[in-house]
């Protein structure tokens, strides 16, 4: 379930319903339980959270180092607890960064399940904690708990469906208000966009040229200002207007 959108987790904190959680090894199993899918939907039993977490370990990555490699058979998907990991692909020489995601993000999911090869590479930006399912304890784990198998397709559909409303929104639009809606999308509690001009290019489908002269003009409206890999949202509202919103 990999997106341009960076969280597949429904919420950040747990339905009535979900067991409450304690000692370290129930908070574990908390995380587990909102990463997939809604919280409020079908919640997850002590028996279905600890089959899960019986299917994989944590590993940590430091800055540079990647979970996993395009090309490489999938074996493994990951649910990242902490820290940003960068999505590329390699075509010929060139590296294209497709997105960055974070927290509750499930990684690697699809061409695990088709026991196929990665088809992006994923390294990790800053320091990342992640969960690593493996697939050959997973599948029996999703035919012996079926509400385990039923949250997690959720959580795909409901992804599925976020990058269907996204395409929607940008169709038919300029590059500049597409621009504006991507940073919309993206734009974090800092008022951040920790994203390149080329990843929003690739993203968008268009030139690098004129994604530059779109941002240029967002820059000149006061709507946002540009630095390395990161553009600072200043006024939400002329953004929202330059959107078309």
């Amino acid at each position: 379930m990999m997106v341009g959108t960076p969280t597949i987790a429904s919420g950040l904190t747990l339905s009535r319903r979900e067991p409450t959680m304690k000692t370290a090894d129930e908070q574990h199993f908390a995380w587990l339980a909102r990463s997939f899918g809604r919280t409020d939907y079908l919640p997850l039993s002590p028996a279905d959270l600890e089959a899960l977490s019986g299917t994989g370990e944590y590993v940590e990555k430091y800055p540079g180092t990647h979970l996993f490699k395009e090309g490489a058979i999938a074996r493994y998907a990951y649910v990242v607890e902490k820290g940003e990991v960068e999505l590329y692909r390699t075509i010929g020489d060139l590296r294209r960064v497709v997105t960055r995601v974070g927290e509750g993000t499930v990684l690697g999911d699809i061409a695990m399940f088709q026991e196929e090869p990665y088809i992006s590479s994923a390294k990790a930006i800053t320091p990342v904690r992640a969960f690593r399912l493996d697939r050959d304890k997973l599948l029996p784990v999703l035919v012996k708990h079926p509400v385990v198998t039923l949250r997690w397709l959720v959580a795909g559909l409901s992804q599925l469906e976020a990058t269907q409303r996204r395409v929607l929104r940008l169709m038919h639009r300029t590059v500049k208000e597409q621009v504006a809606e991507m940073l919309l999308d993206e734009i974090d509690v800092r008022g951040e966009v920790h994203m390149s001009q080329g990843t929003l290019a690739t993203l968008l489908g268009a030139s690098r040229q004129t994604v530059n002269e779109a941002l240029a003009g967002l820059r000149e409206a006061g709507a946002t200002e540009t630095g390395y890999r990161l553009i600072r949202v200043l006024d939400r509202r002329a953004l929202a207007k330059a959107a078309g919103h």
